[in-house]
C-alpha cells in the first residue's frame, strides 16, 4: 500500500476559517432578506405628489381646483352632446380660446379675444347655418363668409351655441363637475406620467389625476360612451392674436337681424 505523503489532502478548518464562512453566509442572507422585504414594501407613492393616499373625494377635489388655478389647457377629443357629437382640439386661456372643432357636417376654426368671437369655416357651413333664417341683402352671403373669420355678435344664435367651447371656466365645470360619488380605481401611466385613476360607479365617468408636480387632470372618459378627452399643455402659453384684416368679415349686425 503506498503511503499518503503526509501534507497532501483536504486540511481541517480552522475555528477562524469556520467562524468567517459562517460569518459572510449569514451576511448574505441578511441582505438577500432586507432587499425582499424592501421590494414587498415598496411604497407606491414614492415620489408623487402624494394625492394617491388621499381619498376618492379629496383627490377630485384637488384635481379641479388645480384645473380652475391653470392659466391655460389644451383639450382634444370628443364630445357628445345634446345628440350631436363633437371633435375638438381647443387651446383654452382665461381671457380667450382658438382651436378647431368638427361635427358630423363640418369643420371649422374658432377665435375668442375676450368678448369677440371670430368663426371660420366654409361656404356650406353658412349656408346651413342661413337655412332657417331669413338670407341677407345678397344672394351670395355664403359665399362670402366661407374661409374668412366672421366676427360673430353675441346676440347671433351661432355666438350662443359655439361659445361655450372657448370659455375654460364653463367647459372645465361641465366636464369635471361632480358626476356621481367618486371612487378610487387602478393605477397606471398616461403618456409617461403617473396617474391614479378616479371613477364615478357602475357605467359612471371615469378621471385620470397625475401623480407626479400637480394634480391636474390628464384624461376624462365620459360615462354611456359620451366622448373621451385628453387634457394637457397646463399653463403653456396660447397665442390669441387676432387675425388679419383682410381676413375678418364683420358681418355681425346682419347676421344678427337676419334671424
Amino acid at each position: 500500500m503506498t503511503a499518503i505523503p503526509s501534507g497532501t489532502g483536504p486540511r481541517p478548518l480552522t475555528g477562524s476559517r469556520r467562524t468567517g464562512r459562517a460569518a459572510l453566509a449569514g451576511a448574505v442572507c441578511a441582505a438577500l432578506a432586507a432587499a425582499l422585504a424592501g421590494c414587498a414594501g415598496e411604497d407606491p407613492d414614492a415620489g408623487t405628489n402624494g394625492v394617491g393616499k388621499l381619498p376618492a373625494a379629496t383627490i377630485e377635489a384637488k384635481a379641479r381646483a388645480a384645473a380652475e388655478q391653470a392659466g391655460t389647457v389644451r383639450l382634444s377629443g370628443k364630445v357628445v352632446s345634446q345628440d350631436r357629437t363633437y371633435q375638438l382640439d381647443m387651446r383654452l386661456a382665461k381671457d380667450g380660446a382658438r382651436g378647431e372643432l368638427t361635427t358630423e357636417d363640418s369643420a371649422f376654426q374658432l377665435l375668442r379675444i375676450d368678448t369677440a368671437l371670430y368663426l371660420k369655416a366654409d361656404a356650406g357651413f353658412w349656408a346651413g347655418e342661413k337655412s332657417e333664417k331669413a338670407t341677407p341683402p345678397g344672394g351670395t352671403a355664403a359665399a362670402k363668409l366661407g374661409g374668412k373669420y366672421v366676427k360673430v355678435p353675441a346676440t347671433d344664435p351661432v355666438y350662443k351655441r359655439f361659445s361655450g367651447f372657448t370659455d375654460k371656466k364653463m367647459l372645465l365645470a361641465s366636464l369635471l363637475g361632480p358626476h356621481g360619488t367618486p371612487a378610487t380605481g387602478d393605477r397606471g401611466t398616461l403618456d409617461g406620467v403617473r396617474t391614479i385613476r378616479l371613477t364615478g360607479g357602475a357605467g359612471g365617468n371615469s378621471l385620470d389625476v397625475s401623480l407626479e408636480g400637480e394634480p391636474y387632470p390628464l384624461r376624462l372618459r365620459r360615462a354611456g360612451g359620451a366622448g373621451e378627452v385628453r387634457l394637457g399643455d397646463w399653463g403653456k402659453p396660447v397665442d390669441l392674436q387676432p387675425p388679419a384684416q383682410d381676413q375678418i368679415v364683420d358681418y355681425g349686425k346682419q347676421i344678427a337681424g337676419s334671424g
